[in-house]
């Protein structure tokens, strides 16, 4: 089966003023470089790097972490982290590398206020739990 090409955010196509694999320099300038992990860099680098003119890419998430030599957790939540930062696009199957936003965007930090929010977030909590639960619920 044939996958059908669409863009994603029509009014987010970005414009390549010759060939391919286009970063433009506010990239850097204005401080959107700064904002991203090492992850979320090498991945934002390879999207480009695959897309076509309009910034879409067919390349499954599969390849991609193949390509990057990248476990899938880290892929995912760099990949997230760029949807978060309204960097990229996906809707399961396709890629878009979006124009980018007027300004870098800094995704707000939840603080850690309650119980549920320490076992959800929290790495010492969780290893705590884990190591509970592993020990038939004696702490170690």
């Amino acid at each position: 089966m044939a996958l059908e090409k669409y863009v994603l955010l029509p009014n987010r196509i970005r414009s390549i003023k010759s060939g391919f694999s286009f970063i433009p320099h506010r990239f850097l300038r204005e401080g959107f470089f700064i904002t991203l992990s090492r992850d979320e860099l090498v991945v934002y680098f390879l999207l480009i790097l695959v897309s076509d003119r309009e910034g879409v890419s067919y390349y499954s998430q599969d390849r991609l972490c193949h390509l990057l030599k990248m476990c899938l957790e880290d892929f995912l939540e760099a990949r997230n982290r760029l949807i978060e930062k309204d960097l990229i696009a996906f809707d399961g199957f396709i890629f878009q590398v979006l124009s980018l936003p007027t300004k870098p965007v800094h995704p707000k930090v939840k603080l850690l206020i309650n119980r549920e929010d320490f076992e959800r977030s929290d790495p010492l909590t969780i290893r705590r739990i884990i190591g509970k639960s592993l020990n038939g619920g004696e702490e170690t």
